[in-house]
């Protein structure tokens, strides 16, 4: 199961989004939403969430590139949202078949269907999932600049989205759309 949220900061202080993801296919739709949770550019902060598995980060600030950070990219890779995140990091084109990984329902809970080339190796491994690394990927200091560390956020696991809002001075308004 997910749990996204898209939180902007203002004048005010962080500022929650009611926005819909089920049409989100690429990282330029998130940023597209992010960009049209801002009302004057401000940051947006993508959260997202796959129960017990991992976390990832997308910030938005303008018209710059997102920024993206995942807490354990071969875990992402198998899921969604995630794939999208980990296609950009790795340079990877989401149209290209030989970059492709097999992808859950957004949902995050099926496996989808196994592909013609899972029986041309002689092991179950998947010569694309290889390449993604098991362990945190993207940019580190993602939030150093809004009160958490690079350091502090490679300490974090799984269910980490409360402690990173808390640093951020969010954590009331993240607890809102949870």
């Amino acid at each position: 199961m997910y749990f996204a949220a898209l939180l902007a900061r203002t004048q005010d202080g962080w500022e929650a989004s009611d926005t819909e993801f089920d049409d989100v296919e690429t990282l330029s739709d998130l940023s597209d939403l992010a960009r049209a949770a801002s009302l004057d550019e401000d940051t947006v902060i993508l959260f997202i969430e796959q129960e017990d598995s991992w976390f990832g980060l997308v910030r938005v600030e303008g018209e710059e590139d997102p920024r993206i950070f995942v807490s354990d990219a071969a875990a992402a890779a198998r899921s969604s949202y995630g794939e999208i995140l980990t296609n950009e990091l790795l340079g990877r084109d989401a149209d290209d078949p030989s970059d492709e990984l097999d992808a859950l329902d957004l949902d995050g809970t099926e496996d989808g269907e196994p592909s013609a080339h899972d029986n041309d190796h002689d092991d179950d491994t998947d010569p694309a999932a290889e390449a993604v690394p098991a362990a945190p990927l993207g940019d580190r200091g993602i939030l150093a600049d809004l009160g958490l560390s690079e350091k502090e956020l490679l300490t974090l696991n799984t269910d980490a989205l409360p402690e990173i809002a808390d640093a951020l001075g969010a954590a009331e308004v993240l607890e809102t759309v949870r």
